[in-house]
């Protein structure tokens, strides 16, 4: 999101965040699915891989709220 800085409504870093954080958070949506997937192929290690990574991907997208909000608060980290 490149534009004359003037206009911005905010920073190059928060909408990279934001867009990263949007992406996780779709993602660990998406997992319940792919969850309900593997349980009907009755694959429990397939369940169980896919519920760690959208337990990494929920802690991921939790740090990078924090982030966020560092940035919009104070600017950058």
């Amino acid at each position: 999101m490149r534009t004359d800085d003037k206009s911005k409504v905010i920073s190059d870093l928060e909408y990279d965040l934001l867009t990263v954080l949007q992406n996780k958070a779709e993602a660990v949506q998406t997992y319940e699915s792919y969850i309900e997937d593997a349980q009907q192929a009755n694959s429990q290690p397939c369940v169980e891989l896919l519920q760690r990574l959208r337990e990494q991907d929920k802690q991921q997208a939790q740090e990078i709220r924090r982030h966020l909000q560092e940035v919009m608060q104070k600017g950058k980290m």
